[in-house]
């Protein structure tokens, strides 16, 4: 049962409740916001801390410590150090854009968490309400909008503060979020087919049986690797890359606007991580084998399981920047061009192609699709791999039999490079002749230095 269907439960019944509404009363709508808004907060600090800790681990190293219990606050007290810090504002920025665009990154990160479902109808203070703030036709296109919104912000903090290295780390940023954003919409589409619904509350419900991650795999493995491009996480952290373009956009940035970027950054991964749980992991529903308990769905008891399942997404982030390198920009922006939305199309068609045909004879009709679908892109991406390696071999220097270093020579020679450089023997000749002396006289002297 979904929705108001719990509102029949012997847990909820206990207490007479009002009426079911289909809107709330004002102060719950306060209670929610203030409860998403303090959760995301302390999700936050909680994220630093232990991306610290895991990392260190992994690293071998301790990790902070000090500050409270196992160090955890650690992050409280350097959010405090950071708002106390001078506020600096550089001579060239444009002051009104250089103040708004950590605001506009900051807001709409905290706006798209407002339809993540936590769980189902539950009683506060006898009043039926449902564990989300709202519940749009739409939710997930809001989403969507909401990450859009916080690129003006990325783009306006590198082409307000004044300098060419924020300006460098927007454009980047802005191009890969963009380009990032058009797979991790893409891979929506597949969950949008089978569940019949945008709405996340019916996505959800349409995994009462099933999960996601089981009849849209594709979709996920897309959307898994688009959400750590979109919230430029490493290995995907190239606009932070300390030897080409300093710290990014938000390098003139300081005190509590830099402390926006840093929010808006950990909240959009939680935002991500909890649209995974919600589309693809069950959302708030128990896994099995607790599923099999009558009472695992019903109640507050959801909530614990959609908090776990958005834990192991967010140490799955951790894990990745502690193993993976840093990719390069053009590998970056070719994994999303060339093989996640390709990728994400042919399974849209196939997905699609499943259900118009008839189930009796869709085997006669999908299999040869997918199979063609698949040789096409294998084809392409191998042709791209001869391309780009017959290129690297045309731009490879020629060594001839002449640039050969000498094994006579009492140091090693490297080869000069392009055939367009003078011989190496009529170098050695030229200056024999100009100082008089061989090479075994200056092996001779050089021993006798020695």
């Amino acid at each position: 049962m979904t929705g108001l269907g719990y509102a029949m439960t012997p847990v909820l019944a206990a207490a007479p409740l009002s009426p079911p509404t289909h809107r709330d009363i004002w102060w719950l709508i306060i209670i929610k916001t203030l409860a998403i808004f303090a959760f995301l907060v302390l999700a936050t600090l909680f994220m630093i801390w232990a991306e610290r800790r895991v990392v260190a681990r992994m690293q071998q190293r301790i990790g902070p410590n000090r500050v409270g219990p196992f160090g955890l606050l650690q992050s409280l007290a350097d959010g405090l150090k950071l708002a106390l810090k001078e506020d600096i504002v550089p001579a060239m920025a444009d002051k009104a854009v250089y103040i708004l665009a950590p605001v506009i990154s900051a807001i709409p990160a905290f706006m798209a968490f407002a339809v993540i479902p936590f769980g189902p109808t539950v009683s506060i203070a006898g009043h039926h309400t449902n564990l989300q703030l709202t519940d749009l036709p739409v939710a997930v296109l809001f989403v969507l909008a909401m990450s859009s919104l916080g690129v003006y912000g990325i783009v306006l903090a590198g082409w307000s503060s004044g300098s060419p290295y924020p300006l460098l780390g927007g454009v980047r940023s802005a191009a890969q979020v963009v380009s990032y954003e058009i797979a991790m919409g893409l891979s929506f589409v597949g969950v949008f087919l089978y569940a019949g619904s945008l709405s996340t509350s019916q996505i959800v419900a349409a995994q009462a049986h099933r999960w996601g991650i089981l009849w849209a795999a594709i979709s996920f493995a897309v959307y898994a690797i688009a959400m750590v491009g979109e919230t430029n996480r490493a290995p995907f952290d190239l606009p932070e890359g300390e030897t080409e373009i300093v710290g990014g956009f938000h390098t003139e940035y300081t005190s509590l606007k830099f402390a926006l970027f840093y929010l808006a950054e950990y909240i959009n991964m939680v935002t991500v991580s909890a649209l995974m749980t919600t589309l693809f992991l069950g959302g708030w529903r128990a896994p099995w084998p607790i599923s099999l308990w009558s009472e695992a769905n019903v109640g507050w008891w959801p909530l614990l399981w959609f908090l776990i399942k958005l834990g192991i997404v967010l140490f799955v982030f951790i894990w990745l920047r502690g193993t993976l390198p840093r990719f390069r920009y053009d590998q970056f922006m070719q994994l999303g061009w060339k093989v996640l939305i390709p990728v994400n199309l042919l399974w849209i068609l196939a997905e699609a192609a499943i259900r118009v045909v008839n189930v009796s004879n869709w085997r006669t009709w999908v299999i040869p699709i997918v199979v063609l679908a698949a040789l096409l892109i294998l084809g392409s991406f191998i042709a791209d791999v001869v391309q780009r390696r017959s290129e690297e071999r045309m731009q490879m220097p020629r060594v001839g039999p002449a640039l050969v270093p000498n094994p006579d020579s009492p140091y090693p020679v490297p080869a000069l490079g392009p055939a367009t450089h003078p011989p190496l023997a009529a170098t050695v000749a030229a200056r024999e002749g100009a100082s008089g002396e061989s090479h075994s006289d200056v092996r001779t002297e050089g021993d006798g230095r020695a």
